[in-house]
């Protein structure tokens, strides 16, 4: 309950971000006031699209939630991309990841560690999920690679490169979506009844009571709608003010994009994360931080890529080099803790370790941006 009443209070900065735009406060508070709106929104988007699965049964509630899991994010990006803000949009991705694979896995191990003392998973789903994850990483460094390593390469090939990569990662997304939901689906039967028990503050033993009170398809479809209306305008304020708000605070746009983006649209879904590793269902946490980083790695990064080639905002898969260094160092230390299919504080502390380094460097790096943007 106090997590949905954080939430609910939250959405007091809707009203008050749209008065900053309005009333012209300045671009710093609107930036803010933009970002902590999201917040709340991206959650109620996450709650009414686990109602909404529930009615549809698993098969399509699966691919929605797969769809929609990372949308605050895609919309951002999508009005980020859309202003020209194409490696701010680079960094937010690389940044999800970074900060799903360290930050969150960090935090759920740690504060889980503490309550338990050794947590365990399934370690056949980590070991194919680092697969996964692996051939995103190589996946997005190799148009990086082609850059540095070819003279006189030109963008519009560069761009066709990315474009054909884009579209082995979405249909390496659609496999895995068949593996996952089809043919290896009881490697998913632990987390789905989890989510059961932990969708109404964890009252798994309700469950007669909860099958008399089928959510409303036609509720939860407004609720998700207005979310991801108020998303879209909250996300142009933030887009609007990033860049001056940015200088005036001291912040470079890597960092922003890096850092605050992925924790601004992802911050609902961290504290699930974080929720369900501490009631012992380290399997549905593992699960919600590495599904969010292979959502974004093979589907939103890749779609991107495919929705500025077609609206003529070119956007490549060629990234700051730095950010590729640091992606890299994520996967091998978040693939290392969870390979063996157990947890405990110590590790979680390693990830939040490596992550707050990263962030330090992020943070001290001066704005080298790619030639091609």
């Amino acid at each position: 309950m106090t997590r949905n009443q954080l939430f609910g209070g939250l959405l007091v900065f809707v009203p008050i971000s749209i008065a900053s735009h309005f009333l012209e406060w300045g671009a710093i508070a609107t930036f803010i006031l933009a970002g902590l709106a999201i917040i709340p929104l991206a959650a109620w988007m996450g709650t009414a699209t686990e109602e909404i699965a529930v009615v549809v049964g698993p098969t399509l509630g699966g691919l929605l939630n797969a769809t929609f899991g990372n949308a605050t994010e895609l919309i951002i990006a999508l009005i980020a991309l859309n202003a020209g803000f194409v490696n701010v949009v680079k960094a937010s991705l690389t940044g999800s990841i970074i900060s799903n694979l360290l930050l969150v896995m960090g935090f759920s191990m740690l504060l889980g560690g503490l309550k338990f003392k050794e947590q365990t998973f399934q370690p056949v789903v980590a070991r194919i999920n680092a697969s996964s994850m692996n051939l995103a990483v190589v996946a997005i460094l190799l148009p990086t690679a082609v850059q540095f390593t070819s003279s006189g390469i030109g963008e519009p090939l560069l761009q066709r490169l990315s474009v054909s990569v884009a579209i082995v990662l979405m249909l390496v997304y659609v496999l895995t979506l068949v593996f996952s939901m089809k043919t290896h689906s009881y490697l998913c039967d632990v987390g789905e009844a989890d989510i059961d028990g932990t969708g109404s503050e964890g009252t798994g033993h309700d469950s007669e009571e909860a099958d008399h009170q089928s959510p409303n398809l036609w509720l939860w479809g407004g609720v998700l709608l207005a979310a991801t209306i108020c998303v879209a305008f909250e996300s142009e304020f933030l887009v609007d003010t990033l860049e001056e708000a940015t200088e005036k605070i001291g912040l470079t746009r890597l960092f922003t994009g890096v850092i605050l983006l992925p924790i601004i649209g992802n911050a609902a879904e961290h504290a699930t994360a974080v929720t369900v590793a501490i009631k012992n269902k380290m399997d549905l946490s593992i699960s919600v931080a590495v599904g969010s980083t292979l959502q974004i790695a093979l589907f939103v990064a890749p779609l991107l890529v495919l929705v500025g080639w077609f609206t003529g905002q070119p956007m490549d898969l060629n990234f700051n080099p730095f950010e590729l260094v640091a992606v890299a160092v994520s996967v091998f230390v978040a693939n290392s803790v969870s390979s063996d299919g157990s947890s405990n504080w110590l590790e979680g502390a390693l990830l939040l370790a490596t992550y707050t380094v990263l962030g330090l460097a992020f943070y001290f790096h001066p704005e080298i941006l790619p030639v091609a943007s």
